[in-house]
């Protein structure tokens, strides 16, 4: 066992840690909170409520992967750590979902970038739903006690050559960039962060919060599905919780049920509204499952005439904001340019072309660049979002349209990155779309961009951001919960995940969930242990 290796330690140590698959008995478990989900928002809530002296009970429905499971492997690292295999997608089947399914949850998998919540997105929230509570000065402190608790500061080495490529194109143009804050210590600089950090480097929930938790007598089941909370009158009286059989994702028939004062639901701005969906939580006004936002996401590829090696070196670490808020909180669709890692197996899953063109495609893998546009959706009255609803066996899906004006963004987004690819020296350069070609030259991609068809489908869509679903507000009328995070209708429910947010942020979201959810459990330990 590795020196640095919390997990190992603290289960050898006593932790109070079950794995659904080895139940074989119904059982009926009770504390003063029951925390569904492990990620940045219940990871966060779990050691606060516990140092509390709140006795918690943790639920994942995913298992407990740490450093001995992670092995740089993308294809079992994909099956074992995120959703649906890493194959769910909107319910149309157009835009990819990356999320996690594991305890740590996303931030087990992610790609460590860090950043405060927008204070152009604090200022519109607490203009348009009343969250005056929410201003940047009031939340400075807690997004620094969050970089504390997470190692969060900017990335500290030289970018790898696939992020400087975008910190050349944009100082040649003009374009502001700065460089990415990491949750890391002691980083290897390997670039696998997407499928588990092998060094234990990455500060996310699974080794900085839910240790604090258990370390604090909190008690976690993976493997453990919430099926449905069950209401008696005003309150939440229990969850009802199946456990899964050793391959992570079949019931066993084992149940569990869990009692407590006070419910948690931090399962993911899929996983939250599915689960109050399928509990039947009061929602007089119809917002529950509504206003979910994603961050979509285009992408382009470029050719350069030196080797690039995108699947080694930190996976982000050079932005631009220079088109999230150029025209302002509310006007066209603004976007935040990233890098994203070129592994084998996703970039052959992304890279348009089969047989033998997919094949010449990625002989060029370590010569490729890759750059992506983050639109910030959800400001404006043309960016409505889109909706969560349950499939017939009860299980969450995403309903997105992408309205002309998020179609507006994306065609302008392609125009950039190729702009910034060609003034980093690319050869050729090629929008991830099914019908691009590559191109030689910036006036041929223009030209080319200007035609390729803007539709579901043709255009390669992603999101790894998933936002909104039981958004927050100071008005019942249009909100789920409010600024607190406490649900509007049931007193003993809250919401601490990204589900609450009202808009999406313009911004990787882990930070904002990490901080809100530390304030917001603040708040709730007081009113419990008073």
């Amino acid at each position: 066992m590795q020196s640095n290796d919390v997990i190992g330690q603290g289960l050898a140590s006593g932790w109070n840690v079950t794995d659904g698959a080895t139940l074989t008995a119904n059982q009926t478990v009770e504390a003063d909170v029951v925390v569904i989900g492990t990620g940045a928002g219940g990871g966060t809530t779990a050691e606060i409520l516990a140092r509390a002296g709140l006795s918690v009970i943790l639920v994942e429905e995913g298992r407990l992967y740490y450093q001995k499971d992670f092995k740089m492997d993308e294809l079992t690292s994909y099956a074992n750590l995120y959703q649906e295999g890493m194959s769910r997608v909107t319910r149309d089947g157009a835009i990819a979902i990356l999320q996690g399914r594991c305890v740590g949850g996303s931030t087990t998998v992610n790609w460590t970038s860090s950043f405060r919540t927008p204070d152009e997105t604090l200022n519109y929230w607490a203009e348009q739903f009343g969250l005056e509570a929410l201003t940047p000065t009031a939340m400075a402190p807690w997004f620094e006690g969050r970089e504390e608790r997470h190692n969060m500061s900017p990335w500290d080495m030289d970018p790898n050559v696939n992020n400087d490529i975008l910190r050349q194109g944009c100082s040649s143009l003009g374009y502001t960039w700065d460089i990415i804050p990491r949750n890391v210590k002691g980083c290897w600089n390997l670039g696998y962060c997407g499928v588990g950090c092998p060094t234990n480097a990455k500060q996310g929930a699974l080794l900085t919060t839910v240790p604090g938790a258990l370390n604090h007598e909190a008690r976690l089941f993976h493997g453990l599905r919430a099926d449905r909370l069950v209401m008696d009158q005003d309150r939440i009286d229990r969850l009802e919780a199946s456990a899964m059989g050793a391959d992570g994702v079949t019931p066993s028939g084992i149940t569990v049920t869990l009692k407590a004062r006070h419910f948690v639901a931090a399962a993911s701005a899929i996983g939250t509204p599915g689960l109050l969906l399928r509990s039947d939580i009061p929602d007089p006004y119809g917002r529950l499952g509504k206003r979910s936002f994603i961050h979509p996401v285009n992408a382009s590829v470029a050719d350069m005439p030196n080797k690039v090696d995108p699947f080694y070196g930190a996976p982000q670490s050079v932005y631009s904001d220079h088109f999230n808020f150029l025209k302002g909180v509310s006007g066209p669709a603004g976007y935040k340019l990233e890098v994203p890692p070129l592994h084998p197996a996703m970039s052959s899953g992304v890279i348009p072309g089969h047989g033998q063109a997919q094949a010449d495609n990625m002989a060029r893998l370590p010569w490729m660049n890759s750059v992506i546009a983050l639109l910030r959706d959800g400001f404006h009255p043309d960016s409505p979002g889109g909706s969560i609803s349950l499939r017939d066996d009860g299980s969450p899906v995403l309903d997105y349209p992408v309205t002309d004006y998020l179609w507006d963004g994306l065609r302008r987004a392609y125009h950039t990155m190729a702009e910034v690819q060609f003034a980093a020296g690319a050869k050729r350069v090629r929008p991830v779309h099914m019908d691009a070609g590559w191109y030689t030259s910036l006036a041929e991609a223009r030209a080319a961009i200007d035609r390729l068809p803007m539709e579901l489908h043709r255009v390669r869509l992603f999101t790894a951001h998933q936002m909104g679903g039981c958004g927050m507000g100071a008005r019942p009328e249009e909100s789920v919960v409010n600024g607190f995070g406490e649900h509007h209708q049931v007193r003993n429910l809250s919401v601490h995940d990204a589900s609450i947010f009202p808009t999406s942020i313009g911004a990787n979201p882990q930070l904002s969930v990490y901080t809100l959810a530390a304030r917001n459990s603040t708040r709730l330990a007081t009113k419990l242990a008073g």
